[in-house]
């Protein structure tokens, strides 16, 4: 019977070696899917070899065991085949119990493609990164361009106290005036853009940053449908 535990124990091994691997390509120098195909005929050859192991008695023992092992070896096996669409719904999961959480995916075209749930406030929130810092935006296609609350500059580099407050801008709050900028990098889920036109509001003007239409604009499309907003870059 320890031989049978050691056999099945190294074939789990390799699988969850597989799936921890994946986006390597590779594991121990060779191709996935050739050692996939190694570790199916490992899991047969096993199950054969193991009918002559139980002795007299353990049979029962034997056959728990053997099911027992054989359930997890195809669960690694089933999330490895399956590892995209696992990882499709976690990403939704995650969207749904975290507001602006962005969802990646591919459009049939083959499009890169984010999408955002709507928030329990009606509104879709974005978890961006501005100039590699993370930034929680408000997806605004009123605003013409990127807005930055004061805070959220301090985080994408910027200091406030440098700027040139010369632009005026209508907010919620009213009329206010606002410091242009340029920010090197907005990226939400796999999509990014460069150079991207923006301002820095006043402080207490915005309560959250905007994320506005020189961003947007910028993408090959935007979908609102339903509580979906879908950015195609």
């Amino acid at each position: 019977m320890r031989t049978l535990w050691i056999l099945l124990g190294i074939i789990g091994i390799a699988c969850l070696a597989l799936v921890l691997n994946h986006d390597r390509g590779r594991v121990l120098g060779i191709d996935n899917d050739s050692f996939a195909s190694f570790v199916w005929y490992g899991i047969l050859a096993g199950l054969v070899a193991a009918a002559v192991l139980p002795g007299r008695g353990q049979w029962k023992e034997f056959a728990r065991n053997a099911v027992l092992w054989l359930t997890i070896i195809l669960a690694l096996t089933a999330g490895y085949v399956w590892r995209y669409e696992l990882q499709d719904i976690a990403s939704r999961m995650t969207a749904g119990l975290i507001p602006g959480s962005p969802v990646s995916s591919q459009s049939a075209d083959g499009r890169t493609q984010t999408t955002l749930i709507r928030s329990r406030d009606g509104q879709f929130h974005a978890r961006t990164r501005v100039n590699g810092q993370p930034v929680s935006m408000l997806v605004d296609t009123g605003a013409s361009v990127v807005v930055l609350t004061q805070s959220d500059a301090r985080a994408a580099g910027i200091d406030p106290a440098d700027l040139a407050y010369t632009a005026r801008v209508s907010t919620a709050n009213g009329v206010t005036t606002a410091a242009p900028v340029t920010l090197e990098s907005i990226t939400i889920g796999d999509i990014e853009r460069s150079r991207i036109e923006a301002m820095v509001a006043r402080e207490g003007a915005l309560d959250t940053s905007l994320l506005g239409m020189s961003f947007l604009t910028r993408l090959w499309g935007t979908q609102f449908r339903g509580d979906r907003l879908t950015l195609t870059d």
